[in-house]
């Protein structure tokens, strides 16, 4: 007689159930069993790419499935680092417990402070230097993806002050930067080039994150966007039963102009 699933009645009971079962596969399933810290981490990366993916698409369905394959892979860290006798399940959750507590002095100490979402984040990097940080950016991960990087970067050293003062300011940096690009491709150095044109990227994120927008969500829009174009170009390629070197770049380029007309701004 199989035993009936178990039904959870509050968080804790949740969470200890599932702590539980990684703790048992970690005995029993050798594929579990097999796993480390950094076999492990190309597989959350991956769950984070379907985390988003499911949050753009507002999919709840599948955003609450994926926030549980992340729940399971933190569950996982945790286990492994019990194992070897580093930190348990417990002292992650009061940690972050303690943390969130100790940065929130407006919520959970003095309550009369009148503080907006700006202010908040300054007094959050504030209390992580007095905590001990060196530097503002102590906390950028080194193994962010550049573009993200840059966006973090550019939104940690906003809340000290080290901002420009109008989008007027803004926009002529991006044009200074696009000048110094041009200047460099008159040159045969790759080096200079490549420099300024991350100076250009830099500036063009910093841009959009000027007009409270997200640059990666910007990229990919643009991502689908010629996806969404490209396969129609394609189609109509594979219609002709011709190959793609049978056509000219200007041929191509009236069945992109097509697609485009077809095609609404996602």
């Amino acid at each position: 007689m199989k035993t009936a699933l178990y039904k959870p009645k509050n968080y804790a009971q949740t969470i200890s159930r599932l702590a539980t079962i990684v703790e048992t596969l970690r005995v029993e399933c050798p594929w579990d069993r097999k796993q480390t810290f950094e076999s492990l981490l190309p597989q959350s990366t991956e769950e984070l790419y379907e985390l988003q993916d499911a949050i753009l698409n507002k999919d709840w369905e599948n955003l609450k499935e994926e926030l549980g394959d992340l729940l399971l892979h933190i569950l996982f860290y945790t286990q492994m680092a019990k194992e070897i006798n580093a930190f348990d399940l417990s002292e992650v959750i009061e940690g972050v417990a303690n943390k969130l507590v100790r940065r929130h002095p407006h919520v959970y100490g003095f309550k009369n402070q009148e503080l907006d979402a700006d202010g908040v984040k300054k007094r959050w990097e504030d209390i992580k230097k007095k905590e001990g940080k060196k530097s503002i950016l102590s906390g950028v991960p080194q193994s962010t993806p550049p573009l993200e990087k840059a966006f973090i970067i550019q939104n940690k050293v906003k809340h000290v002050g080290f901002e420009f003062d109008n989008l007027e300011q803004v926009k002529a940096k991006c044009k200074e930067e696009w000048n110094e690009v041009e200047e460099a491709m008159l040159h045969e150095d790759k080096n200079h080039l490549e420099e300024e044109l991350g100076d250009l990227l830099f500036s063009v994120i910093n841009l959009i994150r000027y007009k409270e927008l997200d640059p990666a969500r910007c990229l990919e829009r643009t991502n689908q966007k010629f996806i969404k174009r490209f396969l129609q170009v394609e189609e109509r390629v594979h219609n002709s039963e011709k190959e793609w070197e049978s056509f000219s770049l200007e041929e191509l380029d009236t069945f992109w102009k097509e697609a485009k007309k077809n095609t609404k701004t996602l």
